[in-house]
């Protein structure tokens, strides 16, 4: 395999004898603050590659399209090549995190409605927050944008149902999305708590364990899966 690209705690490979396929391989690493803080637990990548192909898995089934098609081994999904929108997508049911800290939204408000924002996926720029405004003007076409919202949307409906039934509370998450070969919007990159806020009476089962040093990201990582 050769390598396309490597993020903070992911790699993706070339599989020679298929040009639209691809290898994502999870590393026992985790980041914060845009990688300025690092640490290597080990497990954690298999675990969130796990965690991440049970959702995919849940995703496809009820019809929403992604780049995911199996794994390889506990540490390695297989997925369509896809081109990634350099656009986040956060989706929150209850306020935590960036939202707290720049606005007057208190920590813990549950949104009756889910709130859909898109941030920039640039480490340089800090990944700010856009508004439609400046996405019009960047370029980017809009029935897409909507399309990735109305997936969103439905992406938390499924998260939240499977996230309840194990008592814990989504809070928020981030989807990234891509265009394969044919230029079909897929949800892509991974859905692991890596990328999530959940709770349970009070504690976080997610990132923010290592962000705020409070807990071991493995144990709460393994509890899930």
């Amino acid at each position: 395999m050769a390598l396309i690209t490597e993020g903070k705690v992911k790699s993706v490979y070339d599989i020679f004898n298929d040009e639209d396929k691809v290898h994502i391989r999870f590393h026992d690493k985790v980041t914060a603050g845009n990688g300025r803080t690092i640490d290597y637990p080990e497990d954690k990548g298999k675990v969130c590659c796990l965690i991440s192909a049970f959702l995919f898995e849940i995703i496809k089934k009820h019809g929403i399209p992604t780049h995911f098609l199996g794994t390889d081994g506990s540490n390695t999904m297989v997925c369509k090549k896809v081109n990634i929108i350099p656009l986040e997508v956060v989706v929150r049911n209850v306020a935590a995190g960036s939202i707290v800290r720049q606005t007057t939204i208190e920590e813990g408000t549950e949104f009756n409605w889910p709130l859909i924002e898109f941030f920039l996926k640039d480490d340089a720029k800090d990944d700010p927050l856009l508004t439609t405004d400046r996405i019009i003007q960047m370029g980017y076409d809009m029935e897409d944008v909507g399309e990735m919202e109305i997936m969103a949307r439905e992406v938390n409906s499924l998260l939240k149902e499977t996230f309840d039934s194990i008592g814990l509370t989504l809070v928020d998450f981030k989807l990234e999305f891509g265009y394969d070969s044919g230029q079909n919007l897929l949800l892509a990159d991974e859905l692991s708590p890596d990328g999530m806020r959940l709770w349970k009476e009070g504690k976080s089962f997610d990132k923010d364990l290592f962000r705020k040093e409070e807990g071991d990201i493995v144990e709460a990582y393994k509890y899930i899966l």
